[in-house]
């Protein structure tokens, strides 16, 4: 095979990539808003959390965007139905991912980065009970709309209970990232532009 032929197949195969890995849809609809507010409302959210996610979707730009999670883990979490007696939160939260992993990964998202606090906060202003922290998380969403999507699955809400349940407390806001250097359409395009470098230096 020719390097031209091997180059046309990496484009290819790299375009495919950031097709899938690119929301392509633009800002969601009125219509579709209106109809996850529906959804959701049927699903059995609250309506000070609604009004939260209505604006949410009414402000829609379109573009990716990374969930910042500061998690306080519950050391003494309660018996759920999929739990056994003194199952402790990891236990708990791994049966609420284990769906979120699932449907963030059919819609190109998934996590950035996971880590345990290594100190409690050493700066804070305004804010009350938020000094300690056990975790932080970052996740990366193709689009608001599949952020939609998986609150809007049958699974969620019942999931959503575990979650709640590993916690003690927790804050989760919304991210556009301006510099966002750990973009895997800009690494696969690094790692793929080295593999055809390599496979053209071998070939001479």
């Amino acid at each position: 095979m020719s390097n031209k032929n091997i180059l046309i197949i990496t484009g290819v195969l790299y375009a495919i990539f950031s097709g899938w890995y690119t929301h392509l849809g633009g800002p969601m609809t009125n219509q579709e808003i209106d109809q996850a507010i529906v959804g959701l409302t049927k699903n059995g959210m609250k309506q000070e959390d609604l009004q939260k996610w209505e604006k949410f979707m009414r402000t829609d730009t379109g573009n990716q965007f990374i969930m910042l999670n500061a998690i306080d883990m519950n050391p003494s979490p309660p018996k759920m139905p999929k739990t056994r007696q003194g199952a402790g939160p990891e236990e708990l939260m791994n049966i609420y991912m284990e769906h979120m992993y699932a449907e963030q990964f059919k819609r190109a998202s998934h996590p950035v980065f996971f880590g345990h606090a290594v100190h409690t906060v050493l700066d804070i202003a305004g804010i009350d009970n938020a000094t300690s922290w056990t975790h932080g998380a970052l996740f990366r969403y193709r689009s608001r709309a599949d952020l939609i999507e998986i609150a809007l699955h049958p699974s969620s809400y019942e999931r959503h209970e575990y979650k709640i349940a590993a916690l003690t407390k927790t804050i989760a806001y919304p991210i556009e990232p301006t510099i966002y250097l750990s973009d895997l359409r800009f690494l696969v395009l690094l790692i793929m532009s080295l593999i055809y470098v390599s496979i053209v230096a071998i070939r001479r």
